[in-house]
């Protein structure tokens, strides 16, 4: 199968399926001398894991992960970085009564029209478990834009059905604020809107009962991003962002600063005005709103860029379903096993991965070019 690779300069390759023995990442292009164990990488995993509060699905994986190659005496070699995390907690038997089945929203039906056969337990490599890979890669990535330019990247809920959480300024979120309440309890949906909490807690556990799901947007901010990454074109800042994040199962919508509200405006009122402070001894140019997201013709602009993914309601239902079996006969479907009522509460790790991937890349592809020859 082609495809499981990603990137130029920062590149990933990921293998693996949902009821397989593990998923592995392989990392190309990571600088040597970064500081990097098993415990940079934990937190993340540790956001994305099964299991990990009653509104997610209740399978049990540790994900833990072990560093096969590239790591030596604490800190990168240079070459290809090798992850390994096992899948502990399979129980395939709940798709044996469907393996003849189409599920609705999945990717049976296309995997057996390309390749003619499929990994009907869980989805095979369709699965979000496949992402297991990609957020430890993603941890990697973290580590290089935060040494290499002082990069964060912090994602969260912004929507969960109806309920759009208030956030007047994405860029100053913290992790902090993602990941607990202001009493110091767990954030169960990852809004940083407190009052908004309980209200999509609420919906879920309701769409859980009703046998259901729904689904949202989850908002992604990079800060510290320099001006002047990306390439013209084909490889633009905004294109890459958007193929790593439409890759991640479930995404249906992705957009940028203003996105679609753009569609409404004039364009003296959607131009972000330029200026320099005039205590800034280094002159630096900003501009007074972001509605360009961070990204003007594709080249990062310095501001922060700011993301969101839409992220549709999870398919695998166990109310009864109208679909066809693989012979193209009608027939019904409930799906057993362990689901997420709402994806995006462990959506975030996964969009912050994406875009941090994508970030490494071109920062390390900038450091190539740079200046290559004299000005």
């Amino acid at each position: 199968m082609s495809g499981n690779s990603f990137g130029q300069a920062f590149r990933v390759t990921t293998a693996g399926e949902s009821h397989g023995p593990g998923n592995l990442v392989i990392i190309d292009g990571c600088p040597a001398g970064i500081p990097l164990g098993v415990e940079d990488l934990a937190e993340d995993l540790g956001r994305r894991r099964p299991g990990q509060s009653h509104l997610v699905t209740q399978r049990k994986e540790a994900d833990e992960p072990e560093i096969l190659a590239g790591v030596f005496e604490g800190k990168t070699t240079g070459t290809s970085i090798s992850i390994l995390i096992r899948n502990q907690d399979q129980k395939s038997r709940d798709y044996d009564d469907i393996k003849d089945k189409y599920r609705p929203g999945h990717a049976d039906f296309t995997f057996d029209q390309k390749y003619g056969r499929r990994d009907y337990r869980g989805g095979g490599r369709s699965s979000a478990r496949e992402t297991v890979a990609r957020v430890a890669a993603g941890a990697v990535a973290k580590k290089v834009i935060a040494m290499g330019f002082g990069g964060r990247v912090t994602g969260y809920v912004k929507q969960i059905g109806h309920l759009i959480a208030d956030v007047p300024d994405p860029a100053s979120i913290t992790l902090e604020q993602v990941e607990r309440l202001p009493d110091g309890s767990p954030n169960l949906v990852r809004c940083p809107d407190a009052a908004c909490v309980p209200r999509m807690v609420e919906l879920i556990e309701s769409l859980r009962k009703d046998q259901d799901s729904i689904g949202g947007v989850s908002e992604i901010v990079a800060v510290g991003v320099p001006a002047g990454l990306g390439e013209p074109v084909f490889d633009k800042l905004k294109a890459d962002l958007a193929k790593a994040l439409f890759s991640l199962p479930a995404v249906l919508g992705v957009e940028y600063g203003i996105g679609f509200g753009c569609a409404t405006l004039r364009g003296s009122e959607n131009n972000d005005a330029f200026f320099v402070d005039a205590s800034d001894a280094n002159k630096r140019v900003s501009t007074r709103t972001n509605r360009h997201g961070g990204m003007l013709g594709g080249i990062s602009s310095g501001m922060p860029i700011v993301l969101r993914a839409a992220v549709k309601p999870t398919s695998s239902l166990p109310r009864e379903q109208e679909t066809v079996t693989t012979e193209g006969e009608p027939t019904t479907i409930r799906t057993r096993g362990r689901h997420d009522p709402c994806l995006l509460p462990r959506f975030v790790p996964m969009g912050e991965a994406m875009v941090a991937l994508v970030l490494a890349d071109h920062w390390l592809r900038s450091c190539a070019q740079k200046y290559a020859l004299p000005r």
